[in-house]
């Protein structure tokens, strides 16, 4: 009995180094009697009992490691201190292995050493903007030593920028007086836009003031000229209404009694205006009286 269950545990034991499962997303280094011997994929795998053995086990997901916050030295001397977290991934399990003896402390090293050499670069007010592009040089940087430790840098984000409290208190002082600024300049940008708004309104109202004027005396030139226009239009009218009259049957004979009728009158006028009065000689010859009477209309006509 007992020689049949040390049999059983046997077997059970060679069969444990025989099978290797490996799990999803996973890889095992196996090595023979202390040498690279393959890489066990996914799944069931066989390796020879008691000579091979698994040295190493990678992840080949995408890993995130905290990079630990440092004090680095901005351009304008400034000391900040910054943190942030980068994302690994083993691409070459063998590289991984063999390459390098703990590729997580040299990556992450590295990230340490290459963000206070980028952050000494800039100003520190740029390093609040110039997040991403430090986050590339990075990465870059990262990839291109990592190349010989198989595992490829995703991407490194900055967590937390910390200035010292002198150096926040002074920003806020900035950004406050940053900000008065901007709120007088609008405040004079809209005085002026209002100065113009009125000064243009100023304008059009004395340009249609002008305009009105123009208008109003344009209509009251063109009333005046319309009004002499029919009284000469009348006047001539009348002229040729007389001419008409004159030349029809009876109009001379009219037109010497009414030159008759003035005389008299004007006669009698000056009878009332003057001391001194002259009678015509042939006053009882009517035409020799309506020649005196023209005579006389045209001297009363001069007064």
């Amino acid at each position: 009995m007992i020689i049949a269950i040390a049999i059983v545990v046997l077997l059970v034991l060679v069969a444990w180094s025989i099978i290797k499962v490996v799990p999803q997303q996973k890889a095992y280094i196996i090595e023979r009697l202390g040498k690279y011997h393959s890489t066990l994929q996914p799944g069931i795998n066989f390796v020879a009992p008691f000579v091979d053995r698994v040295a190493y086990k990678h992840s080949l997901k995408e890993q995130a490691y905290d990079i630990h916050e440092q004090v680095c030295i901005t351009k304008d001397n400034v000391q900040v201190k910054v943190d942030g977290v980068i994302f690994l991934q083993v691409v070459d399990p063998h590289k991984a292995s063999y390459g390098i003896n703990d590729y997580v402390f040299a990556v992450t090293q590295l990230a340490q050493t290459t963000m206070r050499s980028e952050i000494g670069k800039i100003d520190l007010d740029k390093t609040f903007v110039e997040r991403m592009a430090i986050n590339q040089a990075v990465v870059a940087a990262i990839d291109e030593a990592a190349i010989g430790w198989g595992v490829k840098v995703l991407r490194y984000e900055i967590r937390n920028i910390d200035p010292p409290q002198t150096v926040l208190m002074a920003m806020e002082k900035q950004m406050q007086a940053e900000r008065e600024k901007r709120a007088v300049i609008l405040e004079s940008e809209g005085r002026q836009q209002s100065a113009i708004n009125i000064a243009e309104g100023e304008k059009q109202r004395v340009v249609l003031n002008s305009e009105a004027q123009k208008l109003e005396q344009i209509n009251n030139a063109e009333g005046e000229a319309a009004a002499i226009l029919s009284v000469a239009d009348a006047t001539a009218e009348s002229i040729r209404k007389v001419a008409e009259a004159i030349n029809s049957k009876g109009g001379m004979e009219a037109v010497q009694l009414q030159v008759a009728e003035q005389y008299i009158e004007q006669f009698g006028k000056l009878a009332k205006e003057g001391n001194t009065l002259i009678l015509p000689s042939n006053l009882t010859d009517v035409g020799s009286v309506i020649a005196s009477a023209m005579t006389v209309i045209k001297q009363t006509d001069k007064k």
